[in-house]
């Protein structure tokens, strides 16, 4: 099967009836977890700058809200795909369970590119969509943030709108808003930090060195944030990627070094290659490799970390992967055939409904500061943070070895468990 052409939304319902039959769950209960509480889509206007007026689809998708008010980002993007949206506000609605987080599952968007707009028509966007849905979103009802081409300062302009529409105060609609509009502090390195526990309590019950070997693939935000702070606690980064290619050395690289070129330059390459010509004299001393953003896959590490986009680790390149431990901070990294080949390899995924879920769980946290119009400071972010991501991931290891199946099948058996026994009470 060529896994660029799988329906995410079809991947979903095949792990959900996996998860169903393990449970013993029955037709009708598995059905109202394969079916979207509700499917919102609307169309809304803007007057763009130069006066013309533009209309475009907008849409939020409220898959489940068992467990809690719905939850999940709103993205900017002109493929807007409702399969892929309702695959995502499905996985979410899993995340918050396995963590277990009193939220549901929710995602949305609006079809348009906002690299060809203005900052004040994408501003209008925001907005619009707010006035469109305002009746739908709350701090009990839906709760959206950021996700693709959506930031900060998108949330304060949404939260700003629903309040105006709604005449009431309610920074707790929406969460990932700046510092000063309600946000919380650690949520930018929240995802990073979420995967660097689930992979501290991994690494014990694998009984694995105190020092580790370390790659990451993709350095944005959480991929540059996690080699940082497992640089800091000891462990050698032997390899780090972007889009444009990879360093790899067993002497190791210091992120917060590597950091430095790729904001000076066009890439971390750029660190011992100017176009096609590299020093080979500086990379020879450094014990260095260049290759592509794939080629760091294959690195010989003992924890590598997909932080990049999905489908990277494929039936093709599974066979070669030397890593004991992968830690999924991207969505979606690793195919079904991968998965299956890793299992038999007694390689072990940590899945990313496991593994990224730091940041919905600091979403979440915020959700509680505002609801409490109180702000909490980093350290009892990250005292609260570290015990939901240590019991989430023993939680799904024990349920692994007590079912004999990988992690991601494990996740998903107590995701769907959790939210089953909501929705018969």
């Amino acid at each position: 099967m060529n896994t660029s052409t799988v329906n995410p939304f079809q991947s979903y319902l095949e792990r959900l009836h996996k998860a169903a039959t393990v449970l013993g769950l029955t037709a009708s209960d598995e059905q109202r977890l394969a079916t979207p509480d509700r499917v919102l889509e609307k169309d809304i206007s803007i007057t763009r700058d130069d006066g013309s007026t533009e209309t475009m689809r907008a849409y939020r998708v409220q898959f489940n809200n068992a467990r809690g008010p719905y939850k999940g980002g709103i993205r900017f993007h002109p493929a807007a795909d409702l399969d892929e949206v309702k695959s995502l506000a499905a996985a979410m609605a899993i995340k918050c369970a396995v963590v277990d987080i009193p939220l549901g599952g929710g995602k949305g968007g609006v079809q348009f590119d906002p690299k060809t707009h203005s900052k004040q028509e994408v501003e209008r966007v925001a907005r619009a969509f707010v006035r469109a849905f305002a009746n739908d979103l709350g701090r009990d009802k839906d709760v959206p943030a950021p996700d693709v081409y959506t930031n900060s300062e998108i949330m304060a302009w949404m939260v700003e709108e629903y309040e105006k529409a709604t005449g009431t105060k309610d920074l707790a609609m929406i969460t990932g808003k700046p510092l000063d509009k309600g946000g919380i502090l650690g949520r930018d390195t929240a995802t990073a930090q979420g995967g660097v526990y689930a992979m501290e309590y991994m690494t014990h019950v694998l009984d694995m060195a105190a020092k580790l070997r370390v790659a990451v693939q993709g350095f944005g935000n959480a991929g540059a944030t996690m080699a940082r702070i497992l640089h800091a606690d000891g462990h050698t980064i032997v390899g780090l990627s972007d889009s444009k290619g990879s360093i790899m050395s067993e002497k190791g690289f210091d992120p917060t070094h590597v950091q430095q070129i790729k904001e000076s330059s066009d890439t971390i390459v750029d660190m011992y290659c100017k176009g096609m010509v590299c020093d080979e004299e500086k990379m020879e001393r450094d014990g260095v490799t260049v290759g592509s953003n794939t080629d760091l896959l294959e690195v010989d590490c003992d924890v590598l970390v997909p932080a990049a986009l999905d489908h990277q680790l494929t039936v093709e390149n599974a066979p070669r992967i030397k890593a004991k431990l992968i830690i999924e901070l991207a969505n979606g990294p690793t195919t079904p055939e991968a998965d299956a080949l890793f299992f038999e390899r007694g390689i072990t995924v940590l899945p990313d409904v496991l593994a990224n879920a730091g940041g919905v769980t600091v979403s979440y946290f915020e959700w509680l500061q505002n609801r409490e119009e109180r702000t909490w400071s980093a350290e009892e972010v990250q005292e609260k943070l570290k015990p939901i991501m240590t019991v989430a991931t023993k939680s799904v290891w024990e349920k692994s070895q007590a079912l004999q199946m990988p992690m991601r099948d494990a996740a998903f058996v107590l995701g769907v468990e959790r939210i089953a026994k909501a929705l018969t009470n």
